[in-house]
């Protein structure tokens, strides 16, 4: 069970990055007061929460009522996270990340809550998380195994939170080379476990279990 939670936690800390979205969180909120920032961090983080508990928790039944056999999102799943990992290491995720703050601070909206867009959907909880939280609860046999993917994906939730949170102090602290080495470094190795993702579908496919 402990290997489980140290795969489930690595995994989600790599894709939903808290580190990668603090100094954009921190950007968005530049001319928040420091109330209205960890209010909007908070609600952001629970909005989040809930749609990757609901995924975790009802995921499975969705994929079973689309008639989708585990071994297929698992190949599917893996995919997509290499192709995240590539974004990562060629710095095309924070690109895109960047384009989409330039969007909310151009909107002519100026009192959007940007907790649910663009923080809590897809900063946090995008594809690439949901499709993650998905797959390792299919590695979860049991309800003990369900409950250690869970105690993963709060931890990663937790941390992301006190990232939001910190977004001023971890920007002044990393500075964006900093920031730029960390996402590489969290791409080459997402990029390994989803290849090892992929390969476990194919193992089962042609196993047959």
């Amino acid at each position: 069970m402990l290997e489980l939670f140290i795969s489930t936690f690595a995994t989600l800390f790599v894709v939903i990055d808290p580190v990668g979205c603090a100094p954009i969180y921190g950007g968005l909120t530049a001319s928040y007061t420091p109330q209205a920032a960890r209010s909007t961090a908070i609600r952001a983080s629970i909005i989040a929460s809930t749609i990757l508990i609901i995924f975790a928790l009802f995921g499975k039944g969705l994929l079973a009522a689309l008639a989708i056999e585990l071994n297929a999102f698992r190949i599917a799943g893996g995919v997509m996270l290499f192709l995240i990992a590539l974004e990562m290491v060629f710095e095309k995720r924070t690109q895109r990340r960047e384009e989409r703050v330039e969007k909310v601070l151009h909107t002519p909206e100026p009192h959007e809550d940007i907790s649910v867009f663009p923080m809590a959907m897809p900063m946090i909880a995008g594809p690439g998380s949901i499709a993650t939280v998905m797959l390792m609860m299919g590695h979860a046999n049991d309800r003990i195994g369900a409950a250690v993917v869970l105690a993963a994906l709060i931890c990663v939730l937790l941390l992301t939170a006190l990232a939001l949170l910190a977004a001023g102090p971890i920007m002044r602290l990393l500075g964006s080379r900093v920031e730029a080495v960390i996402t590489r470094v969290l791409g080459v190795l997402l990029g390994a476990l989803a290849v090892q993702y992929v390969i476990d579908g194919v193992r089962g496919v042609l196993l047959g279990h």
